[in-house]
């Protein structure tokens, strides 16, 4: 790692230390965020939602989607923590993991107790 580099990166360290938590890990769910961003991928967490393990086949029944997309897809969201794999025999089945949604979840209440917050505080101000 270059000394630049290294430089900006402890930067960026000492600017997240004032942040909340849930700002400091905002590259892990700046991911979950962006990847249920893409409206194909908050399809496949819905019908994940409604429980158990899917398979490829029974992921892509009933859409227009091809394996390989749905495949792609699905990677997407393992990478962001969203889903998982679970290998039964030789077939993938893939299920939502909610720990990372569950965080999502955290930090939207979190920021919306905050603008509430912020909202009261100008109201007050404004029939002053």
């Amino acid at each position: 790692m270059s000394k630049a580099r290294s430089a900006k990166t402890r930067g960026a360290g000492r600017r997240e230390a004032g942040l909340p938590a849930f700002a400091r890990t905002g590259s892990t769910l700046a991911d979950v965020f962006a990847a249920l961003g893409d409206p194909t991928r908050l399809k496949l967490v819905a019908v994940l939602c409604a429980g158990g393990a899917f398979s490829i086949a029974q992921l892509t029944e009933n859409t227009d989607m091809t394996r390989q997309g749905v495949t792609k897809h699905l990677q997407v969201l393992a990478e962001a923590g969203v889903v998982r794999d679970v290998k039964v025999g030789r077939e993938r089945l893939w299920q939502l993991d909610p720990a990372q949604i569950a965080e999502a979840k955290r930090t939207l209440e979190m920021i919306g107790q905050q603008w509430d917050a912020a909202l009261g505080r100008l109201k007050a101000f404004v029939e002053k």
